[in-house]
């Protein structure tokens, strides 16, 4: 029967790359597994009627359903469990169906009626979610819209996941971002069916999370001097300055936001990040400290506390480490980590372990005694020991335990999910090791990254441009895809002052990353999946979610001719846009001269000025350089 099943939905007709991206009625995201398109087309009636079943799971759908179906068009729906005139059905298989799996939906529009059937809520729960991106992108709207045809093209639809694991982490540590914009974050992610949300809770800069009988956490280590700039730059807080900027999330706030995502089946993976990025920890309870002088750290608020000149791990300048050779730290772990297991139902507790500075352990008498007794020969299995200790620790409160890729220096703890980020060697590597891994590497999916040309986007150490997030593959040739759970998007937020800007620095990359780990490998397609991409763009803007539109920028490769003159290149990630360009000091437009190749600025210009327009529309932006800047990166080129 399964056999059966994989043939029908393999013989289902695809629709082309080219119709799709064409056809605003069809610009779904992420792309589904087969769609066929069909004649005709779905006008939603002043009466909808929705009929499901009953039960919690059932009913979030329905909500969800409701209210987009409501709100915007100013249509009554009502909601009932047996309705023989139902303009929507949401169905439950009676008979799963193995070929859509857990969350996997078929959802088909005929001119009469929709239908979504699935084996699990999820599953319609996704479908609701392709259905509302047929319709008008109206629908986005908070607020009745009229004058609005609402109606969705025909289709019949089968779609399920390429992976289990679709996550995105969220930073709220070196920001603080409240319950109501975490659960923005979530309304957000569902849109382009992610599952997992992965808060970063603890860090130097700010511990998030209530722990009943260790007030200091929040107390102190909450709090931090608010200072706005270029984060690792800003001098130390001067003793007076107010330590006023931070928050916490209590132990009712972590409930309600675990059962806002169960709501839209979304799982909360909990990080406490240890033994090093632990200076909030170690500022409101010092003991914790290998380091005497502990008792006067601060809670950073942006200033220099890490050396990476010598590379990785970096040079601590104050010990931001837990010390592992303090039977207190275990004792103060498990009581947090026992807190943390009970709040979080998922079946996971992240442990962090990445970027531990060692030496400071390497001077701490403590530390050399502990290596003595349990035979450690370096600091890495020293911190082996540690994630190792903390490992039963979390097992033992009925937990999983993952840890970033450095929790494998020394020794892999058994049992441990790795979570690759360097890049996917450490997944590869531990992939082969027969270990659970999920895919995160900073070169495809870090969206703290620059989206465009430094000269514009506020200044980070690399550039992730939308291209290159869209070719992330969570499982790389010569793995065996079993041992990876998915991959997932990593949000950090030191650079990230406000919610707009987390908005503006997740969209439209995080809709490349959802399709890489949702729809089928070989479906995935750049230009189609750009068409599909403008079209979601008007689907932001009516739902007044803030996104880059740094794909249009253009690229800049500076060099230097055999003689010496500079050699100015532009290109563009996508096709059909024009590069406008003056060097006059003047702002250029689509009566400028156009980019045709390689550009040599006159003698005495002091400024490029350069725009993109798609026919007689700018879609990028004005984008300023001057010459001297040029010059410093051909140089550095040819260095």
């Amino acid at each position: 029967m399964k056999k059966f099943i994989q043939l029908l939905c393999g013989s289902l007709v695809y629709v082309s790359a080219h119709s799709q991206s064409n056809d605003p009625g069809l610009a779904i995201i992420p792309q589904p597994v087969s769609l066929t398109k069909n004649a005709g087309q779905f006008s939603l009636p002043q009466a909808v009627a929705i009929e499901a079943g009953t039960g919690p799971e059932l009913q979030r759908v329905v909500a969800f359903l409701q209210d987009r179906l409501a709100v915007p068009t100013g249509r009554r729906v009502t909601v009932s469990s047996a309705s023989p005139n139902a303009t929507v059905r949401l169905l439950l298989n009676k008979t799963a169906v193995d070929a859509i799996g857990q969350e996997g939906y078929q959802l088909s529009v005929t001119p009469t009626h929709i239908t979504i059937k699935a084996n699990q809520p999820a599953g319609l729960f996704y479908g609701a979610q392709t259905l509302v991106q047929l319709f008008p992108k109206e629908i986005e709207n908070a607020l009745p819209v009229p004058n609005v045809k609402w109606e969705a093209p025909c289709v019949e639809i089968t779609d399920y996941p390429r992976f289990a694991w679709r996550g995105l982490m969220f930073d709220v540590s070196r920001h603080f971002f409240t319950k109501a914009e975490v659960k923005q974050y979530i309304d957000q992610m569902v849109r382009y069916k992610y599952n997992l949300l992965h808060l970063h809770l603890t860090d130097d800069e700010g511990w998030r999370i209530e722990i009943k009988g260790l007030p200091k956490l929040t107390q102190v280590g909450a709090w931090n001097v608010k200072k706005v700039g270029y984060f690792g730059t800003f001098a130390p807080p001067a003793p007076g300055e107010p330590r006023d900027y931070g928050g916490f999330y209590t132990q009712e706030d972590i409930k309600e936001l675990v059962q806002y995502a169960k709501d839209r089946f979304v799982n909360i993976l909990p990080e406490i990040d240890v033994p090093g990025h632990s200076l909030a920890a170690i500022v409101s309870y010092p003991e914790l400290s290998c380091t005497p002088g502990a008792d006067k750290y601060q809670v950073r608020s942006g200033e220099e506390i890490m050396d990476w000149s010598h590379g990785h791990p970096p040079i601590a300048l104050v010990d931001n480490t837990l010390c592992p050779a303090n039977e207190k730290v275990y004792a103060f772990l498990d009581q947090v980590v026992t807190q943390v297991a009970q709040l979080f139902p998922f079946e996971y507790i992240h442990i962090g372990g990445d970027e531990c500075p060692k030496n400071y352990w390497e001077k701490s008498e403590a530390v050399k005694a502990l290596m003595k007794k349990e035979g450690l020969k370096n600091m890495e299995e020293v911190q082996s020991y540690f994630v190792k200790r903390l490992g039963k620790i979390v097992e033992s409160k009925g937990k999983k335990f993952m840890g970033w890729e450095e929790i494998m220096q020394g020794g892999l703890a058994p049992g441990a999910v790795v979570m690759s980020w360097r890049g996917v060697e450490s997944g590869v590597q531990a992939a082969k090791m027969g270990r659970e891994v999920v895919m995160s590497p900073a070169t495809f999916a870090y969206l703290d990254y620059m989206q465009a040309d430094p000269i514009i986007e506020p200044r980070v150490y690399a550039t992730l441009r939308l291209n290159k997030a869209y070719q992330f593959e969570p499982a790389p040739e010569g793995v065996d895809a079993k041992y990876i759970k998915g991959g997932q998007a990593n949000l950090w937020t030191e650079q990230i002052y406000n919610m707009r800007t987390a908005q503006y620095m997740t969209w439209p990359r995080g809709m490349a990353i959802a399709e890489s780990v949702w729809s089928p490998k070989e479906k995935r397609n750049w230009n189609d999946f750009f068409g599909r991409l403008e079209k979601h763009f008007e689907r932001l803007d009516v739902a007044e979610v803030k996104y880059a539109r740094a794909v249009y920028d253009p690229i800049f490769t500076v060099s230097r001719t055999p003689d010496q003159q500079l050699k100015v290149e532009l290109s563009t990630e996508v096709e059909g846009l024009d590069i406008h360009y003056s060097f006059d000091n003047s702002f250029p437009d689509q009566f400028y001269p156009k980019y045709t190749g390689p550009l040599t600025p006159p003698k005495e210009a002091v400024m490029l000025k350069v725009i993109t327009y798609k026919g007689k529309q700018p879609v990028g932006r004005m984008m300023a350089l001057p010459i001297e800047e040029l010059k410093k990166r051909a140089d550095r080129e040819k260095s």
